[in-house]
């Protein structure tokens, strides 16, 4: 393992394997890879997200960096440990059960990501609060996204509906999967303040978020939805650490 993750080719390959399935994006069924070779695949793409995101990041930091107004709110509010576990485990997962999860269809799936979309909207867009604060809109902001939840669920999981809901996702997965990766990108520009600039440079600001959803979109489907989910969470853990070291 470890040589493969020293051999160009390897890393070559990697890409060449993520820009095809980005040209064509096919609902395929999990591959057969063994474990290992999948944990060795995602480390291999981590390591490629980790460099290109960073190289974009410096590059748009050189022209415009916003404060991520996110992550201060975060830091004043949490501890270094609860700031931790709340951005390194629990956003992750909520985000990849929003943006991946459902990308392989089925009522349940699909169910649960609405409810996590209806909680993200609800806060961002409605209260315009954080997704971790517990203030008195959140009791709303849950009950309602439960609610939505619940009815998808038993619409969605009615024999008919379910049919041509999965042979919709078959057909149209190409947009879905696109629609995932832009969604996910440009919800982002929550992390920053909502002005006329920031809106108009949206793409540009979102698009180390864009690459990265695009690889977790790719592995979410090749190996299953736990490695995009291990992924997000080293990839915030590691950020969120560098903030704890003493300079800017």
């Amino acid at each position: 393992m470890k040589y493969q993750l020293v051999n160009f080719k390897f890393y070559l390959q990697l890409i060449q394997e993520l820009i095809y399935f980005i040209k064509n994006p096919k609902l395929i069924i999990e591959n057969k890879k063994p474990v290992k070779r999948k944990i060795l695949e995602t480390i291999g793409l981590f390591i490629i997200k980790m460099a290109v995101s960073i190289v974009i990041a410096l590059l748009v930091g050189l022209l415009y960096e916003p404060k991520n107004i996110t992550s201060s709110n975060m830091i004043t509010r949490f501890s270094p440990l609860l700031y931790l576990f709340v951005g390194g485990v629990i956003l992750p997962t909520f985000e990849e059960i929003t943006f991946r999860l459902s990308l392989k269809f089925n009522s349940f799936y699909a169910s649960l990501s609405l409810t996590t979309m209806t909680y993200y909207l609800l806060t961002k867009v409605v209260y315009r609060t954080n997704l971790s604060l517990v203030d008195d809109s959140f009791k709303n902001r849950v009950f309602f996204s439960v609610i939505i939840g619940l009815v998808s669920y038993l619409i969605l999981n009615r024999n008919i509906i379910k049919h041509k809901a999965l042979a919709f996702w078959k057909h149209n997965f190409r947009y879905i999967y696109y629609a995932s990766c832009i969604l996910f990108a440009w919800l982002h520009i929550f992390n920053f303040e909502i002005n006329t600039l920031n809106v108009l440079l949206l793409p540009v600001l979102t698009l180390p978020q864009l690459f990265s959803a695009t690889i977790a979109g790719y592995t979410r489907i090749a190996f299953g939805f736990q490695y995009p989910l291990i992924i997000h969470m080293v990839t915030n853990t590691i950020f969120i650490s560098l903030t704890f070291l003493p300079f800017d």
